[in-house]
């Protein structure tokens, strides 16, 4: 987001009121006046820092695709960060900061992310209790996964398994 002060705000504000009710081709029209206003000032603030974002040279993007592959093929069991950090062959620690430096996530996240996903999928299929899903995407007890489904996709797996079957439903009703 953007600060805007004194003058500028004052000239940006009512074309910022007259953008909402415009035609699709005049909100282009003053979408460009603003951000030529914008481009042509020193008074604004960024209301929060920008990222940098760290580019990976080819060894980098190898190494973590051996990570991703690795992964991918093991979420069902406990991985070690030992295990994983001897894939991508480094240290511990080094995994860890390399990790979050490239996917801006801790790799126990990410662990998650992948089993959740799975989980979402054999929710939707039907075919297994959800304590049978739990344990079979990687997952040793049951709270932790109500606990980490909720975190990653914000509803109980009941919930989504109940909201994904009424959107198939109603599909096949039409």
């Amino acid at each position: 987001g953007l600060l805007l002060r004194g003058e500028l705000a004052e000239q940006i504000r009512p074309l910022m009121a007259e953008l909402v009710a415009a035609s699709p081709l005049r909100r282009i029209m003053i979408l460009l006046d603003v951000l030529n206003q914008l481009a042509h000032t020193e008074s604004i603030e960024s209301l929060a820092p920008g990222y940098t974002f760290y580019q990976a040279n080819e060894q980098e993007t190898i190494r973590l695709n051996r990570v991703y592959d690795h992964t991918l093929a093991n979420f069902t069991r406990e991985i070690t960060l030992e295990e994983i950090a001897a894939v991508a062959s480094l240290s511990v620690t080094s995994f860890c900061r390399y990790f979050k430096t490239m996917t801006h996530k801790t790799y126990r996240q990410f662990v998650n992310e992948i089993r959740i996903s799975y989980a979402c999928r054999a929710l939707i299929e039907g075919r297994h209790s959800i304590q049978v899903i739990c344990f079979e995407n990687g997952f040793n007890n049951l709270s932790n996964f109500y606990r980490q489904f909720k975190k990653v996709q914000g509803i109980s797996p009941l919930e989504y398994q109940k909201s994904q079957q009424a959107k198939l439903a109603s599909r096949y009703l039409r």
